[in-house]
């Protein structure tokens, strides 16, 4: 399968890169400075994007089997509502090109953990995160109106950080996904697998599910 990657620099991004490449998958990582993409592999290549434009989406995207977007707000005076806006350039580029699958990374804060009440909206939330998860699910409201489009919206658990590779995890839909203790957790290179188990065999076709351990 040929994919399109963007934010292939990124935590979760270089493990969705190695997963895919490590699959066989031919991967191009689209990036504003290709340069920045370091790997090297027969079956990777990397060219110039911006996913914030969906003329560029389009060029870049064009001929590939599904699209993975790992993108998110890089320095800390970046605006989170940058992922809303790239939803809607994804949406107009890939519609262009003549590409239906994307597969988007998305975020945590707005699982429930209660009917009606999220993540987010917890005292234990931290506060300096509650922009980019605000961004964030308005960004999956985004995706949810789009009919024309066989994206998925993937939300980690409510702790994600690079470990180990169990290829083992449990899915959920808009529910936090919790161990017996209470605790959500999975590990960066288990949430590529389930991400590229959903891209060879779609289970969530325009719906948001998550993955936890």
């Amino acid at each position: 399968m040929k994919i399109a990657l963007f934010g292939a620099t990124g935590t979760l991004g270089a493990r969705i890169l190695a997963e895919a490449l490590e699959r066989g998958h031919t991967v191009t990582a689209i990036a504003r400075n290709p340069a920045g993409v370091s790997l090297t592999h027969p079956r990777l290549s990397a060219q110039a994007g911006d996913a914030l434009k969906a003329d560029e989406v389009a060029k870049a995207v064009a001929g590939h089997d599904a699209v993975v977007s790992a993108i998110g707000p890089k320095l800390p005076g970046d605006d989170p509502l940058m992922l809303v806006e790239a939803a809607r350039s994804l949406h107009e580029g890939l519609k262009e090109a003549g590409v239906k699958r994307l597969v988007v990374v998305g975020g945590a804060g707005s699982l429930e953990i209660a009917p009606g009440k999220l993540l987010m909206d917890t005292p234990e939330f931290p506060a300096a995160w509650r922009p980019l998860a605000a961004a964030a699910y308005e960004a999956l409201k985004a995706y949810r109106a789009m009919s024309d489009l066989d994206w998925s919206y993937l939300s980690p658990a409510a702790f994600i950080e690079p470990g180990k590779r169990t290829g083992a995890y449990r899915t959920g839909g808009d529910q936090l996904v919790t161990d017996p203790a209470g605790k959500s957790y999975i590990s960066a290179e288990d949430f590529a697998v389930a991400l590229l188990d959903e891209i060879e065999q779609p289970k969530h076709l325009r719906a948001r599910f998550t993955v936890a351990v």
